[in-house]
């Protein structure tokens, strides 16, 4: 429960970074909230890794959620237009996540030996 806590708060962070960006247009200050938003969405990230998230799934969640928020929000605030073509392409990266998830949880073949070598390291 923790980790999809810390991917929500990720996600929110960069979206709303990503929003800042489209705001500084015309007010310098939303730069401010703009590093900030992804300063913390970039810690959030690490601290998912630390936490054992597999990457490749937190990746494509964060990325799949964070572009169709920002298009959902864009439109909404800044009147961006959206389109058939936009919806189709956020079910198209929503899509690609789930095959992205569903194939993790496969079985992975044995690991190889450099593996042994790289844990004998730390």
């Amino acid at each position: 429960m923790k980790k999809w806590l810390v991917l929500a708060g990720a996600i929110l962070l960069e979206v709303t970074a990503t929003l800042a960006l489209s705001a500084a247009i015309d007010n310098p200050w939303w730069w401010i909230l703009a590093v900030a938003g992804y300063g913390g969405a970039f810690v959030a990230l690490s601290l998912l890794l630390r936490l054992g998230a597999p990457i490749g799934v937190v990746y494509g969640i964060w990325a799949a959620a964070g572009v169709a928020l920002t298009a959902v929000i864009a439109s909404v605030i800044f009147g961006e237009p959206f389109t058939l073509t936009i919806g189709i392409g956020i079910a198209l990266v929503i899509a690609g996540v789930v095959l992205v998830e569903t194939g993790h949880d496969t079985p992975a073949a044995e690991p190889a030996e450099p593996a042994e070598t790289v844990k004998e390291i730390r």
